[in-house]
């Protein structure tokens, strides 16, 4: 991996989650699902899911957090991507053939009408078994105005449009 190129976070979860993934990575490969714990990411587990993908090249949800079940309105837990329809499935699907495509951790902030979706996918290792991804995706507050906030926003909207590429 280029790590001149690797995604580095928007937002200061997504930097945390993706510096302890950093630290799990033994020779530079990826880090095995066994080594994460969920202890150190304990203030982020309400926005994390684990899916795995499936022999048909479908996805499943292995686990779902509690901050994504109430924005979902249901525990999506067990259920395929291929079930999922309208906003649900664009924001939960988003980066998933990116991140198998180029092992390596994506991500970005959307800006959408009534919030913004910061979302991140980390590839993990699976010996003998179908990939994993964790994926982390938390609505935040709509940044308004016209101050340096607004110019943030502006920029990240742009470098989102590069990684989404």
């Amino acid at each position: 991996m280029n790590e001149s190129t690797r995604f580095s976070g928007l937002t200061k979860a997504q930097t945390e989650i993706l510096s302890y993934w950093h630290d799990q990575r033994v020779g530079g490969g990826l880090p095995r699902r066994d080594q994460i714990d969920p202890g150190v990411l304990r203030s982020h587990l309400a926005a994390i899911s684990i899916v795995e993908v499936q022999s048909d090249g479908d996805m499943q949800f292995r686990l779902v957090g509690s901050k994504l079940r109430q924005v979902l309105g249901c525990d999506l837990s067990g259920q395929r991507m291929s079930n999922l329809e309208g906003a649900a499935a664009d924001m939960l699907s988003l980066g998933l053939a990116s991140v198998l495509e180029r092992l390596q951790p994506i991500g970005g902030l959307i800006e959408r009408t009534r919030d913004r979706h910061a979302w991140l996918r980390l590839p993990l290792a699976v010996e003998g078994r179908a990939p994993l991804i964790l994926c982390h995706d938390a609505l935040l507050p709509k940044v308004s105005g016209t101050g340096p906030e607004s110019a943030q926003s502006d920029t990240i909207s742009r470098i989102n449009q590069g990684l989404a590429a």
